[in-house]
């Protein structure tokens, strides 16, 4: 999870790396973008239920001897579910807080270590050989007197005996591996987070039809995950298709839900081909989930673009691209992206900073927001297996942002000692309608090394405009 905020007087960058299980260590770095602040405080409790009310004592990260305006340490996150981690900056300037959503879900099992399987598999064979060995010994010598020497009546016995206890306690541990596989399977199955499944259709006028499949894991934690959605930027799904693998066609959809339970939306114009669907949704508890769907697209003559939905196409993706760093712009203007030529690094906190320009290399200094933010960006790894949606503030959602924020009352500045206030409004951005701007920043980390292609979306005169970027992280 990738943050940008104010703690109180205190700008703080946050960057969370959840464990791969739960129960498990997270890791947090914390950066001040300026001087002053000595101390902080955090403490992780969920953002709804009646765990968000007694939040434990809060751990302290103190600076880097290196780098005082950098703080890390680590958190415990004890369960599955929507976690908010609460931050609370203290320095020259007094004290301020704010408050991170972190959805914490166990996505894989951890393998033993292989040194620890050895010692583990070696004691299990010492065990079974002194099984064998006293049930033979017992065969052997049970009924001599003491002093007489077994022959070889009791030695063909004690062998006969062996061998069969060797079936037999190999048979016990064949059976209790089945036992222990199908008992990790079942609680795997509880504890592995799994996306619901999107069924897509297609209507023969041009529209398509979404329905979010039920999930078990979901129902499971009804408190601290939830299943009912919430508007994120004034919409209830922010909807997304790639024509695959080339990415040389992109759409930005927002669907509407009827009262069904399912979404429909009025495809624009479509060319035919392969697409990859990626559903953007919130639970009411903050949790986020990302959806994925595959669909063949017949060409579609389609409806025009309207309101917050956007459609570019583009250059192919191709398996040779080292990044470009401009982009044309449907209205003539193009997009900079301001960094130095080559690959970046994955895994690590990088500012993308893009600029708009005019034809004749003026910043525009006229863009709008977009859906309440400066600018919205989509990542996409070529093999599909990363899908990261983006804004200004950070990769957490902001109808999640907004109810993190009302576990600390009104005012930011506020201590952990301030009470909950009532159920936000999904509002976006405090940015004002008016703000105009010619740059957009997003904090983001590549998750892994790879090809990307980047989707930038900013607004310029009612227009919304898609810059796109390729770019190889190492």
């Amino acid at each position: 999870m990738y943050y940008q905020g104010d703690a109180g007087p205190y700008k703080l960058v946050v960057l969370i790396r959840t464990p791969q299980m739960i129960p498990g260590v997270a890791e947090i770095q914390i950066r001040s973008s300026q001087p002053g602040v000595r101390r902080i405080k955090f403490v992780p409790v969920y953002i709804v239920g009646e765990g968000s009310k007694y939040p434990p004592p809060p751990d302290v990260l103190m600076p880097s001897k290196e780098d005082p305006q950098f703080f890390s340490g680590k958190l415990w996150l004890m369960a599955s579910g929507s976690w908010e981690v609460r931050i609370e900056a203290e320095g020259d300037k007094g004290s301020g807080a704010m408050a991170v959503p972190v959805p914490a879900a166990a996505r894989n099992t951890l393998p033993m270590e292989k040194g620890l399987g050895a010692i583990l598999f070696g004691l299990m064979a010492l065990l079974v050989a002194a099984m064998v060995s006293i049930v033979g010994a017992a065969r052997r010598e049970g009924q001599l007197e003491p002093g007489v020497q077994a022959g070889s009546p009791q030695k063909r016995g004690a062998r006969l005996v062996m061998a069969v206890a060797f079936v037999v306690v190999a048979g016990i541990l064949t059976l209790g591996g089945f036992w222990w596989k199908a008992a990790a399977a079942s609680l795997s199955d509880r504890m592995i987070y799994k996306p619901p499944q999107l069924f897509v259709s297609l209507l023969p006028d041009a529209r398509m039809t979404l329905r979010i499949g039920e999930s078990a894991w979901h129902t499971r934690r009804p408190d601290t995950v939830s299943t009912r959605l919430i508007p994120d930027h004034g919409h209830l799904m922010h909807l997304f298709l790639i024509r695959v693998p080339l990415m040389d066609r992109f759409y930005h959809l927002h669907p509407p839900e009827d009262q069904s339970g399912a979404f429909t939306d009025e495809l624009p114009a479509l060319s035919a081909g392969h697409y990859q669907i990626f559903a953007d949704i919130v639970r009411q508890s903050g949790f986020p989930d990302t959806l994925a769907a595959e669909l063949d697209m017949p060409e579609t003559p389609g409806h025009p673009l309207a309101g917050d939905d956007s459609g570019v196409s583009a250059s192919y993706l191709s398996p040779d691209a080292n990044g470009n760093l401009v982009s044309p712009l449907s209205d003539g203007s193009r997009m900079i992206w301001e960094r130095e030529a080559g690959s970046l690094p994955s895994n690590k906190l990088t500012w993308f900073r893009f600029r708009v320009e005019d034809a004749d290399g003026n910043p525009v200094e006229s863009l709008e927001p977009y859906m309440g933010m400066a600018g919205h960006a989509e990542f996409v790894r070529s093999d599909l297996t990363v899908f990261a949606h983006l804004h200004p503030d950070g990769s957490a959602p902001m109808a999640a942002v907004s109810l993190a924020e009302a576990s600390l009352g009104k005012n930011s500045g506020a201590s952990f000692a301030s009470g909950a206030n009532s159920m936000p409004g999904m509002a976006m951005s405090g940015m004002p309608a008016e703000s105009r701007f010619a740059e957009v920043a997003f904090p983001y980390g590549f998750p892994k090394p790879g090809l990307y292609r980047i989707f930038v979306q900013v607004k310029r005169n009612g227009q919304i405009l898609t810059g796109i970027f390729d770019a190889r992280a190492d």
